[in-house]
């Protein structure tokens, strides 16, 4: 069994694996994290491997910890790679994005694919059908959107997303509804236009967390799945394995 950890800024994810299937998946606070290990470990006698992707927000403390229990990969830029990584300056791309580019690789080994992160940030990462890793973009999410509009001025409220009806807003609410929530879908599917102009036959995947609040409301054909980025740190961890 292996034990995938995924650190986010404010939560962490964490996957049990019994081949390639998961049996566990719990979300948990970050304040959490020593405890949901001992809890996870004591239900779960057979793991023997980890690998944590971590943005910084737990530290070195809590990766010992996790030592004790089973073997740990931390994933970083200098992990190994199914893939050709072409990135002009690897050592800045996020462990997320290689996680995620790694899922894609195996999910379409020989095809062209676009994933797409909807979480804090909007990330677009592109691998092709050589089974290279091409780089793509970062932009700013939903939640990251309505509060710049609230921080960055004096009178604008600080709302949480919310479906809109009409791409005309006839109140500030809702005309900060249609921005964000309008805006933001018209950004991934003029940027699935753009790879889609250049790609032949591309497979576009949608995953984070705000995943299945803008599938809906995307034009573009795309398959949404939730749990990709654990994925690819499961492949991450056999392939290092190695």
């Amino acid at each position: 069994m292996n034990l995938i950890v995924d650190v986010g800024n404010t939560l962490v994810k964490m996957a049990v694996f019994d081949s390639d299937k998961i049996i566990s998946y719990r979300k948990i606070p970050n304040a959490d994290f020593v405890k949901s290990v001992k809890s996870i470990f004591a239900e779960y006698v057979l793991i023997q491997n980890a690998i944590v992707s971590n943005v910084g927000a737990i530290g070195h403390e809590e990766i010992a910890m996790l030592c004790v229990f089973c073997k740990v990969h931390v994933l970083s830029y200098a992990s190994k790679t199914p893939f050709k990584n072409s990135y002009a300056t690897p050592q800045t791309l996020g462990v997320d994005r290689i996680a995620l580019a790694t899922a894609a690789f195996y999910h379409n080994p020989k095809g062209n694919t676009l994933v797409i992160d909807a979480g804090t940030c909007v990330t677009y990462d592109a691998i092709n059908d050589y089974g290279e890793y091409l780089g793509g973009a970062i932009s700013p999410g939903i939640a990251m959107r309505y509060k710049a509009m609230h921080e960055q001025t004096s009178k604008l409220p600080l709302l949480k997303k919310k479906p809109i009806m009409d791409f005309i807003g006839n109140t500030t609410e809702t005309s900060m509804h249609s921005g964000v929530v309008n805006g933001i879908c018209n950004e991934i599917d003029g940027i699935i236009d753009q790879y889609r102009s250049r790609f032949i036959n591309l497979t576009v995947i949608l995953t984070g967390g705000d995943a299945q609040f803008l599938s809906k409301r995307l034009k573009n054909t795309i398959f949404a799945h939730s749990k990709f980025l654990l994925l690819g740190l499961y492949h991450l961890l056999e392939y290092n394995k190695r």
